[in-house]
């Protein structure tokens, strides 16, 4: 059997796990390929194949599912990747290959909270200058040119590489990657005097803590809702049931039979 998973996050780092402990339990096991976008010079490697780039959209994703006899595909990437996920939808469909989708569940506010949400970068860019001056920015390097005209206001921009034009005039760069620690978030708020902290809805646990530091500190969070699944495509939360999922949509045939 060989599985596509489009990935780049941890929850498709750990499917690949799990598929490559079932592959050396009982070998040959399935035949994994881990699909990467390469918007990040170093990326966290997965266990398994390792494919880099984009497939040229729906069509030319399609005509490699076809190519490679991908038996099951499962769109694991980031929850605001919202292009792959709809030419995911097509090329499974084009191709006649099973598709799940691998989704970490987004936040919930919590009593002290004080949250804006707004439906994209755009708007949340509106909301700013309503709410404060110096604006704690970790939606990543792309998507700045939404804030780029608001010259009146500070950012200190969070991301794994560093952001390109356009973007605000008014900024300072954080290169860095999670997960990060309440203490760690703490202090940042405390050092640069954020009076205001921008995230999308990305779920997880990994960056999370700058929510908790922002509701102790009683500051305003504008969150980015995330884009939805295509229709009519399953999605599951955690990567176990992933690998259920692979496991029942093999029917007769298991995870542990060879090609």
């Amino acid at each position: 059997m060989h599985v596509l998973i489009l990935g780049g996050t941890t929850e498709a780092r750990r499917l690949a796990g799990l598929l490559a402990t079932d592959a050396a339990d009982s070998p040959p096991g399935p035949r994994v390929t881990n699909s990467l976008a390469g918007r990040v010079a170093a990326p966290r490697l997965p266990p398994g194949a390792v494919r880099v780039g984009g497939f040229g959209g729906a069509e030319g994703l399609a005509a490699w599912l076809r190519e490679h006899a991908v038996d099951a595909l499962v769109d694991a990437t980031h929850p605001f990747a919202g292009t792959i996920s709809f030419n995911a939808a097509k090329a499974a469909t084009d191709a006649c290959v099973p598709l799940l989708a691998l989704r970490r569940p987004g936040w919930t506010a919590v009593e002290g909270d004080a949250w804006h949400e707004a439906g994209s970068l755009e708007d949340a860019a509106e909301l700013l200058p309503t709410l404060g001056r110096r604006m704690f920015l970790t939606t990543g390097r792309t998507g700045l040119a939404a804030f780029a005209a608001l010259d009146d206001l500070w950012f200190l921009v969070r991301s794994v590489e560093a952001p390109a034009s356009p973007h605000p005039s008014r900024m300072e760069v954080l290169l860095d990657r999670g997960p990060f620690t309440l203490d760690g978030e703490r202090e940042l708020l405390r050092r640069h005097r954020i009076d205001v902290v921008v995230t999308k809805d990305s779920g997880g646990a990994a960056t999370a803590p700058k929510l908790t530091a922002a509701r102790e500190a009683g500051l305003p969070v504008v969150v980015v809702r995330r884009p939805p699944v295509p229709d009519g495509v399953r999605v599951v939360s955690g990567p176990e049931q992933a690998l259920r999922w692979l496991t029942d949509e093999c029917g007769p045939r298991t995870l542990r039979e060879a090609d």
